[in-house]
């Protein structure tokens, strides 16, 4: 079942706002197992509406049409669905009284273009709307279907998961089709997209060769700024059992390799985030930690509180961002404070003043000048640990102001996890390049 989604509004040609309808739909149709090729985007006029749904319908098996369902003179979708269907619009009289009854029910008086919402395509079945004034269709053409939901996110999402998505998997049943498809995403730091492809490229060719009757797996790779590499593992199988057994197996091998060949770069799977990774590793060594930060300006606390339940290992952080806090509050030596130096000084003494377990000290030049005579982009950071020797480590950071500062935050949290992971195994530190 090949599935082809066309967002409606000029608004979205604009961009004036984002379409998260189509990537919602592109998210659940594959985890329902229906193959979504191409996403159409059409402003509010009658005769590209039309085109785009025909053209639609000669590539798939199926449509979504999100928006132009309101009562406005722009809001034509209903118009070009009949059109392409070869009907009448026609008045459903209960629809009508319903979207009345909801005005009446708020004390409002209803607009006669309200009613346009009640006009539909002859032959088309409504999708009942539960949470607002314009109805859903299911509209039969030939052997194929559209079916046309509003452009509000939590109105068009309801409907698809109790008419839609029901819809789909009857029809994929009739046809032999039904199965799912699930993917699993390892979240990378401290490496390259390339770097990432070329040590996976002898897994990437094994997968390709591979089509066994427990189903198949895809590798992608997917770049997010600054929260870094995706690696998406996407299984397609009869049932969502062998799907997340062949993604287990798939995870296994793949962090396998990296680690064998990037070391470990791997730090969370699907919405882990690199402040829960770090989290995860002080709770299972039951150390608490601090921070003393400089040119973060507080970025990596406000990270770390964002974790459930940091009150627990989380003692505090110290923002020294004039070098008289760094000196009088933390200790560090009077002398120059962008220099690992004074990053190990910073976490020494947030460790000593807020009782830490572990500290992390964290200095450098976000730009866009030069201090101390240090390029932008250099960035010092500091661990401290208790009964052990403190680490520095110096980075050399790209982009802008804003960029280094966040670059910086999760790249000082990478380190402390990494750090961890090598302390536990005796080790040296890592290297971050």
């Amino acid at each position: 079942m090949r599935v082809e989604i066309v967002a409606v509004g000029t608004e979205l040609l604009l961009g004036q706002i984002a379409d998260t309808n189509g990537q919602w739909l592109g998210e659940h149709l594959a985890a329902a197992g229906v193959d979504s090729y191409f996403h159409q985007a059409v402003g509010d006029n009658h005769a590209r509406i039309v085109t785009a749904l025909r053209t639609g319908l000669a590539r798939g098996d199926a449509l979504i049409v999100c928006g132009g369902l309101g009562p406005t003179q722009d809001d034509i979708t209903r118009d070009a669905l009949a059109e392409v269907m070869h009907v009448p619009l026609v008045r459903d009289e209960a629809v009508a009284r319903r979207i009345e009854e909801l005005f009446l029910a708020r004390g409002r008086s209803m607009p006669r273009n309200n009613f346009r919402q009640a006009d539909v395509p002859l032959g088309a079945q409504v999708i009942e709307q539960t949470r607002g004034t314009a109805p859903g269709l299911i509209c039969p053409v030939g052997n194929k279907v559209v079916y046309a939901v509003p452009g509000v996110p939590h109105e068009m999402a309801e409907m698809f998961e109790r008419a839609i998505l029901p819809d789909l998997r009857r029809r994929m049943a009739d046809s032999g089709e039904e199965g799912v498809i699930t993917s699993r995403v390892l979240r990378t730091w401290g490496t390259s997209e390339s770097a990432l492809a070329e040590a996976l490229q002898d897994r990437i060719d094994a997968l390709d060769a591979d089509v066994g009757p427990e189903g198949t797996v895809t590798l992608a790779f997917l770049a997010s700024g600054i929260e870094g590499i995706k690696v998406r593992l996407t299984a397609r199988a009869r049932d969502t059992r062998r799907a997340e057994a062949l993604l287990d197996a798939e995870e296994q091998e793949v962090r396998a390799t990296l680690t064998a060949r990037l070391g470990d770069v791997v730090f969370g799977v699907d919405e882990v985030t690199m402040e829960q990774a770090v989290a995860a590793e002080l709770i299972s060594r039951g150390l608490s930690f601090a921070v003393a930060e400089s040119l973060t300006g507080g970025l990596i606390a406000s990270r770390l509180v964002d974790v459930p339940g940091a009150s627990n290992w989380f003692r505090g952080g110290v923002v020294a961002y004039d070098s008289a806090v760094k000196h009088s509050v933390l200790g560090v030596p009077e002398g120059p404070v962008v220099t690992a130096d004074a990053a190990v000084a910073m976490a020494e003494g947030a460790r000593r003043v807020l009782g830490a377990d572990v500290a992390l000290g964290i200095t450098g030049v976000a730009g866009p000048e030069r201090q101390e005579g240090v390029a932008p982009g250099t960035v010092f950071v500091g661990l401290a640990f208790a009964g052990a020797p403190s680490l520095r480590r110096e980075l050399h950071l790209p982009g802008d102001r804003a960029r280094v500062r966040q670059y910086s935050a999760i790249s000082a949290l990478d380190l402390l996890r990494k750090t961890l992971l090598t302390r536990e195994r005796g080790v040296d530190a890592p290297s971050l390049g």
